[in-house]
């Protein structure tokens, strides 16, 4: 038949390349079957069967290097859909598969789909030119149906492999259908039994229909394009394990740098608007606002443009390590990906282990001449002091706080007035309660006002915002006035003063603040007095001086017309305060802009691209963690009370460019703790209202996590009301590649060694203050046992010693992370191969030391990870080749338990 003619075809023609399994999905439709399979092939070949005990090679005295490939056929489209790969084994007549295979969702399939296996031995899989194919040759094959394997006894199929005329029987073939996270004991036994009973190929088919507790339930509406891996691995006591890596694609790469982007437009046109309402500054001061203004305009015009193309993309969720140098995508965090592993063992409970795989966060856009952002921002700093003859200069201290001051005024003033209508409106109903509630909200908002305004910064600020101004004298007349380019730097101890302002003014705005607020307390007590007698009588306030009305004779009223005067004029008194603090606050930002143009800007921006990948990462892995810890109530305790340690994973080497890197993202990490995450309850469940959503200004931002109603519900009280949730970030970086082998010979890993002795501090002093605020039972219990306060004692030592890629800080840094609840980080360059490299060998550590892999098969599973596993799908959707760029000299250079397996590699542009 036609069909049989295109699978004689398919099994001549060997794979153009031997790919890794490709974890994907079949969706089955009929009317009368609706379901959704991961269909996973593990070949297990192990003891000698008739059928398949000698696998004769393709020379006559040659041992075979088997592989299994595995093709979808759609009988209708009479064509291949889509195929996939086990792994390699080498030199063996009875070869052990320990590599399964699934296919992805986009590849709809019927009852009638076919599966094609077939066999092949690899003559040569080391090569040089990655565009060449594997040299194969074809041994066997085999082909059912996905109905054949639905409808068969026990979820079982036995099928007999095939030569290429179809009549020789080479061997067998076992498919079995299995639920990954529902394996029994007794299911565990029955695969190994049919390892040891015969020579077989077990084909496992996995259903993904997951309860509503499923861990592996990702919320939808952030993570898409699942790719999944299936392995089965042998344990200690010779029993088998299934693992499953699943990796995805993250929706908040593009969503949280847009909505950063618009923030930033949003803040800097506030800036301009605050910077003209400064109102008439002396002709040198005014020329420096129209240049800061022109400034902000040209980045408002870039973001607007970025934006805009941002709005234009669709398709993928994530940026390939090919665009990292893209203008329009320079917001974008590269290959963001999220990948967990979990883990079904007999007699143990499912586990799961999560880490985040992002390129470094880094302006490859603006590029790395003259460093990164932690050396340039030192230089630019140091350059202000020396050079800023035409403006005054404040420290980065004085600008924080500029910026905190402004944040307070746009917070605060709006919460007075609203409280102030409060406590009329409750005396409009003459509820003394709501009166008396109404007023200590007031009083404690008022007083946290001060506290905020009043600081002796804003009061120098307005004494030299006064001397901008034209016509003013100063107290040293000797000294040349500001305004002349030959002026020499104001300093702020020899502060100017206006003829028509002295230093007095300042304390008595808040003197009538203060006033203000006595003259309505002393109201409410007055009116609680009069309450028991009448509260009928109506009289007006005389208008008098504010500080004689409570003094005066006052009869009883209507409480909100004797109120009203005293609230208005104390909303006044704000306002006015808030007006100068603003303007101040606005004058010193101004200076910090005018010293810096036109550097200063540049490096503004190159901030907020930086921050802006490394936030869309943190979200990512925020979102993520969350989900996997909704029902454990340990974690969420720890949450609220403590927060959370991101510790990033970065394997950059101090060499070259990758010193930029590695310079921009110190100061990436370090801006996310201006984060603080809250989570709230989504108004709908519809997919656009559980979005994550971003608020605030450059020195603070606020994620807003919404989760349903139901799931919101079981969340503690103290998160239900909006408590800010913070995360610690920490970096530890070791560099592994033949770059970092030249910095270590002869150049300077200082940045390395401060970057590591630094976070680990931060780490200590996280952990410190979880042990005494969250007992140990919160945290999760592991099989290895080390007391953290060892392994933290272990890894401050290791940050101090003099080690050449001492890889020993990552590891212990990663366990630590774990063993804490907290989210965990890897990048490199691109995050796709040393990347690549280590998350498989985090995977197969924890499978030894958690699950007790058998130290025969770590290497193997390694190997298979890397060979087969998702991190190389990860190389293929990057750069559209399976190979990791790596080349044999410079694997030479690398720790050797990051070297990828033979034929997985060649240099290729990535």
């Amino acid at each position: 038949t036609q069909e049989c003619t295109i699978l004689t075809v398919l099994s001549l023609c060997p794979p153009p390349f031997i790919n890794s399994l490709s974890l994907l999905h079949l969706s089955l439709s009929s009317p009368t079957l609706s379901l959704c399979l991961s269909v996973c092939v593990c070949v297990c070949v192990s003891s000698p069967s008739p059928e398949c005990r000698d696998l004769i090679g393709s020379g006559r005295d040659r041992t075979p290097n088997a592989l299994v490939q595995v093709a979808v056929i759609d009988p209708r489209e009479q064509y291949l859909v889509s195929q996939a790969c086990t792994e390699i084994v080498e030199g063996s007549r009875d070869p052990l598969f320990l590599t399964g295979v699934t296919f992805p969702p986009e590849y709809p399939a019927s009852p009638e789909t076919l599966v094609k296996l077939t066999v092949y031995d690899v003559r040569d899989k080391a090569r040089d030119n990655v565009s060449k194919p594997l040299s194969v040759s074809f041994l066997g094959s085999a082909t059912f149906s996905v109905s054949d394997l639905l409808r068969s006894k026990d979820d079982q199929l036995t099928l007999n492999l095939r030569s290429s005329d179809g009549v020789l029987a080479v061997g067998t073939v076992l498919v079995s259908r299995v639920n990954m996270g529902e394996m029994e004991e007794g299911d565990m036994d029955h695969i190994t039994a049919d390892v040891q009973q015969a020579q077989k190929c077990t084909l496992v088919c996995e259903s993904s229909q997951g309860t509503p507790n499923d861990k592996d339930n990702s919320p939808l509406t952030v993570f898409k394009n699942p790719v999944c891996k299936v392995y089965k691995f042998q344990t200690v006591d010779s029993k088998w394990m299934l693992v499953r890596e699943q990796m995805e694609e993250c929706t908040l790469s593009f969503s949280i740098p847009r909505q950063l982007l618009h923030l930033y437009i949003q803040e800097d046109m506030r800036r301009i608007q605050e910077l003209r309402d400064l109102g008439e500054l002396s002709p040198h001061w005014d020329n420096l606002r129209k240049e800061v203004i022109g400034r902000y305009g040209q980045v408002i015009a870039a973001y607007q443009e970025t934006l805009a193309e941002l709005n234009k993309i669709t398709g993928p969720s994530f940026k390939p390590s090919c665009s990292k140098a893209q203008r329009y995508l320079e917001f974008i965090p590269i290959n963001l990906h999220t990948q967990r592993m979990r883990v079904t063992c007999p007699r143990q409970t499912d586990a799961f282990y999560d880490v985040i795989t992002v390129g470094a966060p880094a302006a490859h856009f603006q590029g790395f001449k003259g460093g990164g952002l932690q050396r340039l921002l030192s230089r630019h700093e140091a350059e202000k002091k020396s050079t800023a003859y035409q403006c005054i200069y404040y420290s980065p201290e004085h600008t924080a706080k500029a910026q905190e001051v402004l944040h307070s005024v746009g917070h605060l003033q709006p919460l007075i007035s609203g409280l102030a209508d409060q406590l009329l409106q409750a005396a409009q109903q003459h509820s003394m309660a709501g009166l008396r509630e109404a007023l200590k909200t007031l009083a404690g908002k008022t007083e946290q006002f001060v506290h905020a305004l009043k600081d002796e910064l804003v009061k120098s600020a307005l004494l030299a915002l006064h001397a901008a101004q034209p016509g003013y004298v100063t107290k040293n007349q000797n000294q040349t006035l500001p305004g002349h380019q030959d002026s020499p730097v104001v300093r702020q101890d020899s502060i100017p003063c206006h003829k028509e302002y002295d230093e007095e003014e300042w304390d008595r705005v808040w003197a009538d603040v203060a006033k203000s607020l006595n003259c309505v307390i002393a109201m409410v007590d007055k009116l609680q007095e009069q309450e028991p007698i009448n509260n009928n009588q109506e009289q007006p306030i005389p208008k008098q001086v504010l500080a004689d009305v409570i003094t005066s004779h006052n009869p009883e009223g209507d409480w909100r017309e004797q109120l009203c005067p005293l609230v208005v004029r104390l909303k006044e008194c704000v306002a006015e305060v808030v007006v100068r603090a603003r303007r101040a606050m606005t004058f010193v930002l101004l200076q910090e802009a005018a010293c810096s143009i036109p550097q200063g800007l540049f490096l503004k921006q190159r901030r907020d691209v930086v921050f802006s990948q490394a936030l869309a990462a943190l979200a990512c892995g925020f979102v993520m963690r969350l989900y996997a810890g909704m029902e454990d109530k340990g974690f969420l305790r720890q949450l609220h009370l403590v927060g959370l340690v991101a510790q990033f994973e970065s394997l950059l080497s101090t060499y070259s460019e990758e010193i930029g890197m590695l310079e921009d993202m110190e100061v990436g990490i370090s801006d996310l703790h201006r984060v603080a995450f809250k989570i709230t309850q989504a108004k709908t469940d519809d997919p656009c209202d559980l979005q994550p959503v971003v608020i605030g200004r450059r020195d603070h931002y606020t994620v807003e996590v919404p989760l349903p109603r139901l799931a919101f519900q079981t969340l503690p009280h103290e998160i239900k009301e909006g408590k800010a949730l913070q995360v610690y970030p920490v970096l530890f970086n070791v560099g592994i590649n033949e770059q970092q082998t030249i910095a270590d010979r002869f150049g300077d890993i200082s940045l390395q060694e401060r970057i590591n002795q630094r976070n680990f501090e931060i780490l200590d002093s996280y952990y410190k203050s979880l042990s005494d605020k969250v007992p140990s039972e919160c945290l999760p219990c592991f099989q290895t046992q080390t007391d953290l306060k060892d392994l933290l004692g272990t890894l401050g030592q290791n940050v101090v010693t003099k080690k050449r890629k001492n890889v020993e800080i990552l590891w212990l840094a990663g366990t630590i992370c774990r063993r804490l609840n907290g989210i965990r980080f890897t990048s490199c360059k691109s995050a796709k191969d040393r990347t690549s490299m280590s998350v498989t060998l985090e995977q197969c550590a924890l499978l030894r030391d958690e699950h007790q892999l058998n130290k025969d098969y770590f290497i193997r599973a390694l190997d298979c990870m890397r060979r087969e596993g998702c991190r190389i799908e990860n190389v293929q959707k990057n750069i559209k080749c399976r190979k990791y760029a790596f080349n044999m000299l410079q694997l030479m250079a690398f720790p050797k338990i990051y070297r990828p397996p033979e034929g997985t590699y060649g240099k290729v542009d990535s």
